[in-house]
C-alpha cells in the first residue's frame, strides 16, 4: 500500500471516500439538525445567522417548486393549503392514522389513492408522507455539502425508538429517495446517551426522557467503560408536542366558533390555529401570559391564555409521558431512585411543567447540558464517525415492540419479545392445523397486543410444499432476525423436507420497488430542472416580501413622500408583482433591486422620523450622559 501525501488543506476528511461524507441527522418533527463528527469532536451545522435548526417544513408550488425549512415556515401564513408540516407522525402510517382537529384534518387527503398508505393532496400533487420526508432530507444534505464543501453520501438517521418497522422502512426509504446512504438507523434516546457519555464520560444507570414533536420515547439505558446497552424502553409514537399544540389549538378553535358563530371549521383555520398554539406554547413556556390573533379570509378572532391554563390543557399527556416512564421502570426491575441521571431530549422538554413533572418522579433535577434540540443529531455524528473510521464505543439496543406470528382463533405467538437486544434472530416451531394440510400461512405482526387485530400487520406470506400429513406432524421453524437498524427478515422452513420461503418485510405502508425506482429515475432526470425550479421559488418568496414590507411602510407613514413619489414606489412595485407571475429569476431580482432604490429615500425618512420620536423630550445633558453611560 503505497503512503499518500497531500498538499496543505488539501488532505480529505477522515470519513470522507468515493461515497461522500458521513453526518448523523436528526429527522425531526418539528425541526431537523444535520452534524459532523471529527475526531470525536461533534459539530452541528449551522446556517449564517447560527441556527442548527431546519424547521421540518415543505411548501409545494403548482409549478412543481418545493421550498424547505425557515422559507416555508413563512408560507404557512400566506398559503396553508400548499405547506406539510410534521410529517414525520405519519410516517409508516395508514389514512386512520392522520389526527384530526375539531373535526377537521390539518391535511386534504387524497382519497383517490389505493393502497394502505396516506396520501396528502398538496398544490395539485398526491404525495406520501416518505416523499415530504425525502425533500427535507435533500435540503439538510444540500447544507451540509455547501457547509463541508464535499459530498455527503452517508447519514446515521436518528428514529423514535417506538417507531416500528413500517416507519423506520419509510424513513430509509426517504434516505434512498434523498440520495442518502444510512449507515445505521439509531434510536433517538440512544443517540443523546452517546452524546452525553463520550462528553461527561457517564457511567451507570441513567433514563433518556425523550419528549419531541411527535413522538415520546423513555429508554433506560446503562453505561459503563465505552458500552450502551438500553435495558428497557417504552414511549408513544403518536404522544409529543404537538398533541400539546393540538389540545391548544382545539381550545382556541372553541372560543373561535364561539366568538363568530362559526358551525364548521376549514382546513386553513385548522392549519392556523396550530401554528398559533405551537407560538403560544414556546411564548408560556417563558412568560405567564400572552395574547394571540388567528385571522383566515379576513375573519379575526382573539385569544388570550395564561400559564396556568396551559398546564391545564396539557397535563392529561404529560402524565400520561410518567405513566410511560413508570412502566419502563418496572419492566428493568429498578426505582426512580436507582437511576443515577435523566437526560432530556427533544424542545417540548422545554415546557416547565414537563421539566417540573420529570422532577418529581425521578427525585432529581433532569441534566439538559446539551441543547436538547441537537443532542440527538450530535449523538448521531459521533454514530457516524464510529461506523466509517471506528471507535471504541459499543451500542446495544433493542426492539421496542414484541414481535410474532398469528396462529389460530387470531391470536397472537410472540416470537422476539420487546426489549430483546438487537441484532437478534430467534426461531420457535410450529404445525399444522388439519390433516394433508401442503401449505401454511404466515402472518407477521408487531405489537404488545394478545389479538391478531389489535396488533400492527407487517407481513403476509405462504409456506408452500408442505407434505401432507396427520395435523400436528409437520414441523415448521420460522425464524425472526432483526438488524442492527430494528428491520426484520421472516422465513419459515418445513425441516423433514427443507422447503423454506422467506421474505425481507416489507410493510403494508411503505413504497414498492417499483415507485422507488420511478422516483429515483425522476430525481435524477429532473435534477437540474429541479434546482432552477428551487431557486426560482426562493427569489419569488424574497419579492414577495420585499412587496409586504413596503406596503407596511406605507400605511404606517405615507405622508412623507410626494404624490409623485409616492406614484414610483407603486410603479416599482407593479414591477415586482409582474416579475414574480413569470419565470425570469433574473427579472425578479432586477425589479427587487428597483424597488429598493425607489424606496431608499423613504426608508431613511422613516428612520429619521423615528429617532426624532425616541428623542423626543429628552434634554441634551441627559442624552450625553446616557452616551456616557453615566445614566
Amino acid at each position: 500500500m503505497l503512503l499518500q501525501i497531500h498538499e496543505p488543506g488539501e488532505t480529505p476528511l477522515p470519513h470522507a471516500d468515493e461515497r461522500g461524507l458521513a453526518v448523523g441527522i436528526d429527522l425531526g418533527t418539528t425541526n431537523s439538525v444535520v452534524a459532523i463528527a471529527l475526531d470525536g469532536s461533534p459539530a452541528v451545522l449551522r446556517n449564517a445567522e447560527g441556527s442548527g435548526l431546519v424547521p421540518s417544513v415543505v411548501a409545494y408550488s403548482e409549478d412543481g417548486s418545493v421550498v424547505v425549512g425557515k422559507e416555508a415556515s413563512k408560507q404557512l401564513l400566506d398559503r396553508p393549503e400548499t405547506v406539510v408540516s410534521s410529517v414525520k407522525r405519519l410516517m409508516g402510517r395508514g389514512a386512520g392514522d392522520v389526527k384530526a382537529l375539531a373535526g377537521t384534518l390539518p391535511f386534504v387527503l387524497d382519497e383517490a389513492a389505493e393502497g394502505g398508505m396516506v396520501r396528502l393532496k398538496v398544490a395539485g400533487r398526491s404525495l406520501t408522507p416518505v416523499e415530504v420526508s425525502a425533500d427535507i432530507l435533500r435540503a439538510l444534505k444540500a447544507k451540509a455539502e455547501e457547509s463541508l464543501d464535499g459530498t455527503v453520501g452517508r447519514a446515521v438517521i436518528t428514529v423514535p425508538a417506538y417507531f416500528d418497522d413500517a416507519a423506520r422502512s419509510a424513513t430509509k426509504d426517504a434516505a434512498k429517495l434523498a440520495g442518502i446512504e444510512v449507515l445505521r438507523l439509531v434510536n433517538e434516546p440512544t443517540a443523546a446517551a452517546l452524546a452525553y457519555g463520550l462528553d461527561n464520560a457517564a457511567e451507570g444507570l441513567y433514563a433518556v426522557y425523550d419528549l419531541g414533536g411527535g413522538t415520546f420515547d423513555i429508554s433506560l439505558l446503562r453505561m459503563e467503560k465505552g458500552v450502551f446497552q438500553v435495558l428497557a424502553t417504552g414511549g408513544d409514537a403518536a404522544l409529543g408536542g404537538d398533541d400539546f399544540d393540538h389540545e391548544v389549538a382545539e381550545y382556541f378553535l372553541a372560543e373561535r366558533a364561539r366568538e363568530l358563530g362559526e358551525a364548521q371549521i376549514t382546513p386553513d383555520e385548522a392549519k392556523q390555529a396550530l401554528m398559533t398554539a405551537r407560538l403560544a406554547k414556546e411564548c408560556l413556556s417563558s412568560r405567564d401570559s400572552g395574547e394571540w390573533v388567528i385571522e383566515v379570509d379576513g375573519r379575526q378572532s382573539r385569544h388570550v391564555l395564561d400559564r396556568n391554563g396551559f398546564e391545564a390543557l396539557i397535563a392529561a399527556e404529560v402524565d400520561r409521558t410518567i405513566e410511560l416512564c413508570r412502566n419502563v421502570l418496572e419492566d428493568a426491575g429498578v426505582q426512580p431512585q436507582d437511576v443515577h441521571g435523566v437526560v432530556l431530549v427533544g424542545g417540548s422538554t422545554r415546557v416547565p411543567l414537563v421539566r417540573r413533572r420529570v422532577a418529581e418522579f425521578f427525585g432529581k433535577e433532569p441534566l439538559a447540558d446539551i441543547n436538547p434540540d441537537e443532542v440527538v443529531a450530535v449523538g448521531a455524528a459521533l454514530q457516524a464517525e464510529a461506523l466509517t473510521v471506528g471507535s471504541d464505543t459499543l451500542l446495544l439496543d433493542v426492539t421496542p415492540l414484541s414481535l410474532g406470528i398469528e396462529t389460530m382463533g387470531g391470536i397472537v405467538e410472540k416470537v422476539i419479545p420487546r426489549n430483546t437486544p438487537i441484532p437478534v434472530a430467534m426461531a420457535q416451531e410450529f404445525t399444522t392445523y388439519q390433516d394433508g394440510q401442503s401449505a401454511m400461512a404466515i402472518h407477521v405482526l408487531q405489537g404488545e397486543r394478545e389479538m391478531a387485530d389489535q396488533n400492527r400487520s407487517l407481513a403476509r406470506f405462504e409456506l408452500h410444499g408442505i407434505p401432507p400429513m396427520t395435523a400436528g406432524a409437520a414441523r415448521i421453524r420460522v425464524t425472526f432476525a432483526v438488524d442492527a437498524d430494528g428491520l426484520l427478515t421472516v422465513s419459515a422452513e418445513e425441516t423433514t423436507t427443507g422447503v423454506e420461503q422467506h421474505v425481507a418485510v416489507k410493510p403494508s405502508y411503505g413504497l414498492t420497488d417499483d415507485e422507488m425506482a420511478q422516483m429515483l429515475r425522476d430525481s435524477m432526470e429532473h435534477a437540474r430542472e429541479d434546482m432552477e425550479t428551487r431557486l426560482l421559488a426562493e427569489a419569488r418568496v424574497e419579492a414577495r416580501r420585499a412587496v409586504l414590507a413596503v406596503r407596511s411602510a406605507l400605511d404606517a407613514d405615507q405622508d412623507l413622500l410626494s404624490d409623485d413619489e409616492r406614484t414610483a414606489i407603486h410603479a416599482a412595485m407593479n414591477g415586482v408583482e409582474e416579475a414574480v407571475a413569470g419565470v425570469d429569476r433574473d427579472a425578479i431580482s432586477a425589479a427587487v433591486e428597483a424597488l429598493d432604490g425607489a424606496t431608499r429615500s423613504f426608508a431613511e425618512r422613516r428612520m429619521d422620523r423615528g429617532i426624532r420620536s425616541a428623542l423626543a423630550g429628552v434634554s441634551v445633558d441627559r442624552l450625553e450622559n446616557k452616551v456616557e453611560g453615566r445614566d
